[in-house]
């Protein structure tokens, strides 16, 4: 019984020292709105047990998307409400995300007003030798299915709304990626780096499908440190925390801004 006691003992503070260490680091989130009917909301996230807001992002309109901001490993939440409304009010959503060191999320309103939802998104940092990945999330609603295709070659056959496709490795190379609906064809040609991770979102724009190109790993299994690579800048406000617990609570801001996309036809010489 002693030499039980003992090995307890001396096994605890092992365990305790074990998930200390899965909790200690940095990892890295960013934030959307890819619903297309659902109005501008305002974004707050909150670390567990501490009710200070530790980022807030306001007006967050359809087909914005943050830049990763570093943060602490540990458990954390989400929550959007209406654009302008008290940050003590109930959100619209919430939800709760682990956050991982070394490791990248994206957490996005998806869906449309009436099925709103938050989904917690793990972004891929590294890729084989030689090769770059690219994922596809649907974010259009007017084109309620799309094909997705890559140097002409279908990757993503059957893109439905709202849904997000896995990473595929392809060749590094300059390629024109299209996103073909139904009468209506979104075509941008892009530079994929080796080693680069790519998250390609298809939108609804003001004159038929546009495309977003978001780098999710620049190289060296690290995400981008600023924004996203469509051409647009943006910082992520820090504002007063809320009053609620952090179960309640992530607060939304002013996202980087996402525009129409180039639409080039010329294909890639090498095919997939």
């Amino acid at each position: 019984m002693l030499l039980a006691a003992l090995a307890l003992s001396l096994g605890i503070p092992a365990a305790a020292a074990s998930a200390s260490s899965a909790t200690t680091g940095t990892g890295w989130v960013r934030l959307a709105h890819l619903s297309p009917n659902t109005p501008p909301v305002d974004v707050y996230l909150y670390s567990f047990g501490n009710s200070t807001a530790q980022i807030v992002l306001h007006h967050v309109a359809y087909g914005t998307v943050s830049p990763y901001e570093a943060v602490n490993a540990g458990d954390y939440s989400v929550a959007m409400r209406a654009s302008g409304a008290s940050p003590s009010s109930q959100p619209v959503l919430s939800t709760s995300v682990t956050i991982e060191a070394g490791h990248a999320y994206t957490v996005a309103g998806m869906g449309p007003k009436s099925g709103l939802r938050l989904q917690v998104l793990d972004d891929q940092l590294t890729t084989p030798a030689g090769k770059s990945e690219v994922r596809v999330i649907q974010a259009s609603l007017k084109q309620q299915t799309v094909k997705f295709t890559c140097g002409g070659q279908a990757i993503v056959p059957k893109a439905t709304f709202a849904s997000v496709s896995m990473y595929q490795a392809i060749p590094a190379g300059t390629w024109t990626m299209e996103a073909i609906g139904s009468g209506d064809t979104a075509s941008q040609r892009y530079e994929m780096a080796a080693g680069t991770v790519h998250t390609m979102v298809i939108l609804d724009g003001a004159n038929g499908l546009e495309l977003v190109n978001l780098v999710d790993a620049a190289g060296a299994g690290k995400p981008p440190a600023g924004g996203v690579t469509t051409g647009f800048g943006g910082t992520a406000g820090h504002g007063p925390g809320s009053p609620l617990p952090w179960l309640a609570v992530i607060g939304a801001g002013a996202l980087v801004s996402v525009a129409g996309a180039v639409r080039l036809r010329r294909q890639p010489s090498a095919g997939i």
